[in-house]
């Protein structure tokens, strides 16, 4: 998967696509709580698919309605075509690996990954059989006498995922699969869960706070937000084109430019923002009314900064002022640019050299330009 999407596959544009699963209008309530609002959702067979959002936003009550731990207070859900709404869990074609992994501690790694087949009553061969191709999958076949509490958070993740996997479910639930892991190891374990869902052909479902892990991971991801979808569609066209101020500044970081039409020129909205006391020139195919009020997300790591002046045919796009902040990560720096009327810009940049040709520094003054097509106009 590149960039979030597996090349060629995308059955959410076909109209003859059936889906996997089908959410219809649920809503769960607690009380005067409500947690889930009025929403409808198509997942199709073979997608990862994630649940983004903040704590409280609804995504993990979703997923256990989808797992059937909860009952919707109304709407419907349908796996294959079948209505599934009031299916007990152990009856659904779903499985789900927990956020806490839930091992049980007196059994070794090769019986927790096989209880859910000795529960079925399968034959003994076919579950020593299963579950021996489970930790190959997850490359844990040297630790199958091992207990729990002798495996690193890494190992005890994999024994839980291919617990989840050895019964072979349409549908897998992840709970923040990754929370419990160190940031490497999460994200070498992020390709390897997209590599184990390619393998399997099985729909995954994941529920997360993490934004660079539903970007990484994903097919497509919904970003919800007090129990609603705010935006569906893919991790790249949601970055580049947030919908909303909410999800420009939720999904990545974002400088918000507030300002008012100016006019309209070959695609292009020129706007003034009072704040920043610019000119902005934005791509935009639709025109907008003369004086109407925008907000503009520009990305951090779209901004060009520059120690001298640069040679630009217009003075939209371009702006002056002092190195207020800097942020050293290794591969990138994050500079918080403060400009003539006392705002600050976020300006992202590759560190391409070694320190002894360092970039600007504490109190210079700099030069900041972007392209018509760095900026994206928000819905208000």
């Amino acid at each position: 998967m590149a960039g979030g999407e597996k090349k060629g596959y995308e059955p959410w544009q076909d109209v003859n696509a059936n889906p996997l699963v089908r959410i219809e209008g649920v809503s769960k309530t607690y009380g005067e709580i409500c947690a889930v609002d009025d929403l409808s959702l198509d997942i199709y067979p073979g997608e990862f698919f994630s649940l983004l959002g903040s704590s409280g936003c609804g995504k993990t009550t979703l997923l256990r309605i989808l797992a059937g731990f909860e009952q919707p207070t109304k709407g419907r859900i349908y796996i294959d075509d079948m209505d599934i709404t009031t299916v007990p869990p152990y009856d659904r074609p779903v499985n789900m690996m927990f956020q806490s992994y839930a091992l049980f501690p007196h059994m070794n790694v090769e019986a927790n990954i096989g209880f859910g087949l000795r529960q079925e009553k399968l034959p003994r061969a076919e579950i020593r059989e299963r579950v021996a191709d489970a930790l190959k999958l997850v490359k844990m076949e040297a630790f199958s006498r091992r207990k729990p509490d002798q495996l690193s958070g890494g190992q005890r993740q994999r024994v839980a995922l291919a617990r989840a996997l050895v019964k072979r479910p349409k549908i897998l639930l992840l709970d923040e699969p990754l929370g419990a892991l160190d940031k490497k190891l999460r994200e070498h374990t992020q390709f390897e869960l997209v590599n184990i869902q390619e393998k399997l052909g099985i729909t995954f479902i994941m529920v997360t706070h993490d934004q660079e892990e539903a970007m990484t991971m994903s097919t497509r991801m919904a970003v919800m937000n007090d129990g609603v979808i705010v935006q569906l569609g893919t991790p790249p066209y949601i970055y580049e084109y947030p919908a909303t101020r909410f999800i420009a500044e939720f999904v990545g970081a974002a400088n918000v430019l507030e300002g008012r039409v100016m006019g309209f020129f070959e695609d292009a909205l020129s706007v003034y923002s009072e704040e920043y006391d610019c000119e902005l020139l934005i791509h935009h195919p639709k025109p907008m009314d003369m004086g109407a009020s925008v907000a503009v997300a520009l990305r951090p790591e779209k901004v060009l900064i520059t120690e001298k002046p640069v040679n630009v045919a217009s003075a939209a796009n371009t702006l002056s002022g002092i190195v207020a902040e800097i942020a050293y990560l290794g591969d990138i720096s994050i500079y918080h640019i403060r400009t003539s009327g006392g705002k600050l810009i976020q300006v992202q940049l590759t560190n391409r050299n070694r320190m002894e040709n360092p970039g600007p520094t504490w109190e210079q003054k700099v030069y900041l330009t972007w392209h018509s097509t760095s900026g994206v106009v928000l819905e208000t």
